[in-house]
């Protein structure tokens, strides 16, 4: 299989659908922290009362880091031109290797497109560390395994 400009833009386009879900999701359960934080103090008394708000301001708190990691993703995604063709790998690289193929953008793991798996890693991933600058016919050696680039676009 050959790497295209299409098959990069179907697998950010693929990551984006998934954080924007992620996105959806966060602030979905948000608004219910919320409601039921609202729900609580209208409806409790006493030490039972407090307790319940408190658990409520943690469960948003958490929810809202959330929410800012998935905006973030989001933003991150967004600024990745797919018109450009690297000659190293680097941010928006799609990279095929002996051992896979990766997308060097954000941390989601593996994303399956028309039936084919990429590996969509960030730039301080461990494995992402090791690409970074490297060029065709290049390889490295990760847990073990030793990769050599086949393709980049």
């Amino acid at each position: 299989m050959m790497l295209t400009k299409e098959t990069k833009i179907n697998v950010l386009n693929a990551c984006s659908k998934i954080v924007a879900k992620k996105i959806s999701t966060y602030q979905n359960a948000l608004t219910e922290a919320q409601e039921s934080a609202n729900n609580e103090t209208k409806s409790s008394a006493g030490d039972k009362h407090e307790t319940g708000r408190a658990m409520a301001q943690l469960e948003t708190e958490k929810l809202t880091a959330q929410l800012t990691e998935a905006s973030k993703l989001e933003q991150a995604l967004q600024i990745i031109n797919t018109d450009i063709v690297h000659e190293s790998i680097r941010l928006g690289t799609l990279v095929k290797t002996n051992n896979g193929i990766f997308l060097i953008a954000v941390s989601l793991g593996k994303v399956t497109v028309n039936d084919i798996a990429y590996f969509v890693i960030s730039t301080v991933s461990p494995i992402g560390e090791q690409l970074i600058g490297l060029k065709q016919q290049d390889f490295f050696t990760f847990n073990g395994r030793k990769y050599i680039i086949e393709e980049l676009v």
